[in-house]
């Protein structure tokens, strides 16, 4: 079956489902504090909290609860003045459980969903920074709280998620109870009016750096009280009255960098600003589309030594002009000022706030995707979001991961990138950037790397560079996490890699194979649908590789992924899981996978029940793992038995209008059924021959090929023979054996008129009602309707025959001239096809028929069925050796009034039985 990719790219708050409990954090898996003969408890008191420090917090109290000496290591202050919990279920019980540690504890992330009593649960008075993506839930009065609890705040971020619950009332509150605030930045406040504004600036003597972004009612004039502010963002802020603001703000006499980006700011506000500010360094203004309609582009560049940030200046060369002397030489701006600080802390204040507005900016860029940004990212937008993953910040680092992430993709649903965007990260040395963020130690960090890293590799030049950069090894290990969001975003990452042949047997070796299967067994499928989603389609992509599907089958993956199949409601899974299984079952005869999701308890039917479902490529893959299942003889049967037959004759008869993939699917399912005699009758009494015709005048290739084949294994039999007259099947099997561009399924709509009109059916015949008949019954010419059929059958089979060549091989009979006449007429794709015995015995019946277009057709039908290679033609040379085949088509050849075409066409199928002979014995 064929290999797709779904990759999205949407975060919400739902990932915070890993819990951070006592239970996690006092006990753990290791039993001893002795590994292989090593006692580490007599490691150097430091190296042991060296090693702490690069743990999550679950490896990090798993190896704490190993002996005393540990646990009273892993308690040391110095690895609890700070903790990420963005990727916990934090409450309460956690935080009375993180208390006894945290009485030192500085800086806090956290999830905002009920978090302030968690928070105030900690006991961490000593708090100077809280931080928080997700704000939606944080209201007024749970703000309040953590700030009357938390006088020693300094810095508060909540963002960029907007806090749409936050007035000022809440900023009434911090200005009151956190009088060292220097840092406040918040997006999306629904209000902050003059009265929390001047509070801030009464009480909040150090406010440095304020942030109202995304909002929608800020009183600018009470800003210009703030007069200790260095640092103004307002990016994105609606309704602001630049007339005034320009005037007020640059009397602010200590400000030195002022974020506009995103507003409806103009030229001469901007003018204004850079003229009249007394300490102004930075002014930044991305997409500022006034603004930027007004002013000359090629004129406005920096004012007095003041710079402004653009998306039409150069921002790299801009920053740069604030601490280097040779501009030309700087290509990466951030780490450029990392190499040459020289304790200047004004200036590292400057270029550390550029850096988080920049970022902030360029990501809100990067999630509108709007196509008039293509030239800014591929002339300077990706090399900024470059520099900025090699920030010293954290946030920032996340910041430009997930922006990279989002700007490479053009079209979630159908997992489209931007190539020119993507091979930019390519060529600035992103892919080996974002591999040594996906090693760190941080969670949070490390799954907004694997992000980018998946979505980068749906192009296949990056794809190659993460496999040739060790990102399959990394990928496969994160997958493992215990975390989540890391697993999710690591089997994104090999679900995308795992679509080219390539990097499949690398996937494997990495242990990617055993890492997928695992993450189906750990999560639950209730609230990780996301997840098991991008696990299935990476073990999908895996199984269509020969080699790689019977890992998955050794790894249990049969077993995963049918009780996905049967118990897992999410769409995107049940899809993923019945491709998975269909690519499973597409190896034949070459493992043992097809039988064994077979006798995999309830997999049959769960595949059954899936070919109802109301999504369509659900029922498409569903049909397409029958299809494949039923080419074992048991699987065929059971999949009757489960209501099979019923089910495929309603998809066939639904997928009329539906798309093509469904309808071939549908088809070929009916086609792999149709094999055996009993479900063969039951298609047709199920009133399943009528769509088979119907999809078989369709004009897609794949479609009618496939049909055709279905009605050749249906029209065997007698009653549905007159089934397809009747429904008027035959002139579509004309028209295929006559027009089709495809040899196989001309040669398979001739197969269906000839075993229609070989001298089985009367010469008229009255033809009962059909379940597309509606009860109606008519009486046919089936001689006049035959000889038709069959005059279109002998133009099919003489459409091989060369004069010429057939003459010379008559006359020589050299086995060089049949050889050669053998591979010429040669239909590749028939060697797949498989006929019983008594197919093969109807076949040699027809060589005995008086009907030379009965004779050539057969002859030239057992020519393709035995031609060495054919995945089948052994197993017809021995049903033709037991037919005593040999003798009669010795006669044909000999026979005097047999056609030529007949004679060459048997003495090729004798040669053919002869090798076939040689190579058994």
């Amino acid at each position: 079956m064929s290999e797709r990719v779904r990759q999205k790219c949407s975060h919400s708050e739902e990932k915070y489902q890993t819990n951070i409990s006592l239970e996690t954090l006092e006990s753990g898996g290791l039993n001893s504090a002795t590994v292989c003969g090593v006692d580490w408890t007599t490691l150097p008191d430091d190296t042991v909290i060296q090693f702490f420090s690069y743990l999550n917090y679950r490896d990090r109290a798993s190896l704490a609860s190993t002996c005393r000496t540990f646990r009273l290591l892993g308690s040391s202050p110095c690895l609890w003045g700070s903790l990420d919990l963005r990727s916990y279920k934090f409450d309460t019980a956690a935080a009375v459980s993180l208390s006894l540690r945290c009485k030192n504890l500085q800086r806090l992330k956290f999830p905002a969903a009920g978090s302030a009593d968690a928070i105030v649960s900690l006991q961490a008075r000593e708090l100077r920074e809280i931080s928080s993506d997700f704000c939606r839930d944080i209201t007024d009065a749970a703000l309040s709280v953590i700030a009357a609890r938390h006088e020693m705040l300094e810095s508060i971020h909540l963002g960029p998620d907007p806090c749409e619950r936050i007035s000022s009332d809440a900023i009434k509150a911090l200005a009151y109870c956190c009088p060292r605030l220097r840092r406040l930045w918040m997006s999306g406040v629904k209000e902050a009016n003059g009265d929390a504004i001047n509070a801030l600036a009464k009480h909040c003597r150090q406010l440095m750096e304020l942030g109202f972004v995304e909002s929608d009612n800020i009183d600018e004039v009470a800003l210009g009280n703030l007069s200790s502010l260095k640092f103004l963002s307002v990016a994105g802020t609606r309704n602001l009255k630049w007339g005034s603001v320009a005037q007020v703000w640059s009397r602010l006499p200590q400000l030195v960098g002022l974020d506009v980006s995103r507003t409806d700011v103009n030229l001469s506000a901007i003018t204004r600003f850079l003229s009249l500010s007394r300490n102004l360094k930075v002014l930044i203004a991305l997409n500022c589309p006034v603004f930027e309609g007004e002013v000359d582009r090629n004129t406005m560049h920096n004012n007095k030594g003041r710079i402004l940030l653009t998306l039409f200046s150069d921002i790299v060369k801009g920053v740069a002009s604030l601490f280097a002397d040779n501009l030309e030489s700087v290509t990466d701006v951030f780490q450029h000022w990392k190499e040459i600080r020289n304790g200047d802390k004004n200036l590292d204040e400057v270029v550390v706030w550029i850096d988080w507005a920049i970022s902030h900016s360029l990501l809100r860029i990067a999630e509108n995707n709007l196509k008039e940004f293509d030239d800014f990212w591929l002339t300077q937008g990706a090399a900024v979001l470059l520099s900025l993953l090699q920030s010293s910040q954290e946030e920032v680092q996340e910041r430009a991961a997930t922006a990279v992430a989002t700007f490479v993709v053009i079209d979630d649903e159908d997992a489209t990138v931007h190539c020119q965007r993507a091979e930019a990260i390519l060529c600035g040395d992103g892919i080996r950037m974002l591999l040594n963020l996906a090693r760190s130690c941080q969670e949070v960090l490390q799954s907004e790397a694997a992000e980018a890293i998946a979505n980068l590799s749906i192009d296949s030049k990056v794809a190659k560079a993460v496999a040739e950069s060790g990102g399959i090894d990394i990928l496969a290990n994160l997958a493992k996490s215990t975390n989540r969001l890391v697993a999710e975003e690591a089997a994104g990452g090999l679900w995308n890699l795992s679509v080219g042949d390539e990097h499949k047997g690398a996937i494997a070796e990495a242990g990617g194979v055993k890492a997928l299967v695992d993450l189906i067994f750990k999560w639950p499928p209730s609230s990780t649908d996301v997840l098991l989603e991008r696990a299935t389609g990476a073990l999908a992509n895996l199984g269509a590789d020969e080699k790689c599907s019977v890992e998955v089958a050794l790894a249990g993956g049969i077993h995963a992924l049918v009780m996905l199949a049967r118990t897992c409601k999410f769409e995107g899974v049940q899809e993923q899981a019945a491709r998975a299984l269909a690519n499973l079952a597409a190896h034949g005869d070459s493992n043992s996978n097809n039988a064994a999701i077979g006798q995999e308890a309830g997999a049959l039917e769960a595949l059954v029940q899936l070919t109802y479902s109301q999504n369509e490529g659900i029922r498409q893959e569903a049909a397409g793992a029958l299809w494949n299942l039923s080419f074992d003889d048991k699987n065929r049967e059971a999949i009757s038995a489960v209501g099979g037959v019923e089910a495929l004759v309603a998809l066939a008869q639904s997928s009329l209008d539906a798309s093509q993939g469904l309808q071939e699917r549908a088809a070929g399912a009916l086609w792999g059924l149709s094999v055996s005699e009993t479900n063969s009758t039951a298609i047709g009494r199920q009133g399943g021959i009528a769509p088979l015709i119907a999809l078989a005048s369709s004009d897609v290739e794949d479609v009618h090929e496939t049909a055709a084949g279905a009605l050749w294994n249906l029209a065997f039999y007698r009653d549905n023979a007159l089934r397809i007259i009747q429904d008027d099947g035959v002139q579509p099997l004309v028209h295929l054996c006559s027009s089709s561009n495809s040899k196989m399924a001309r040669f398979m709509a001739a197969l269906a008129l000839v075993y229609m009109f070989d001298g089985r059916i009367d010469s008229a015949v009255p033809v009962g009602p059909s379940p597309s008949s509606q009860g109606s019954s008519k009486s046919l010419n089936i001689d006049g309707v035959g000889r038709m059929a069959l005059k279109h059958v002998e133009e099919f089979v003489s459409s091989f025959y060369e004069p010429q060549t057939f003459n010379a091989a008559a006359a020589t009979l050299v086995p060089t001239a049949l050889a050669q006449i053998a591979e010429a007429i040669r239909i590749p794709e028939a060697g797949h096809l498989r006929c019983s015995g008594a197919e093969i015995d109807r076949y040699v019946r027809m060589l005995r028929d008086p009907s030379s277009i009965l004779k050539s057709c057969s002859a030239f039908a057992l020519l393709q069925f035995t031609m060495p290679g054919g995945r089948h033609a052994m197993h017809h040379s021995c049903l033709l050796q037991k037919a005593g085949a040999a003798r009669v088509l010795r006669a044909t050849a000999a026979a005097s009034t047999a056609p030529i075409q007949a004679k060459i066409f048997t003495k090729i199928v004798l040669r053919n039985l002869e090798n076939h002979h040689e190579v058994s014995s």
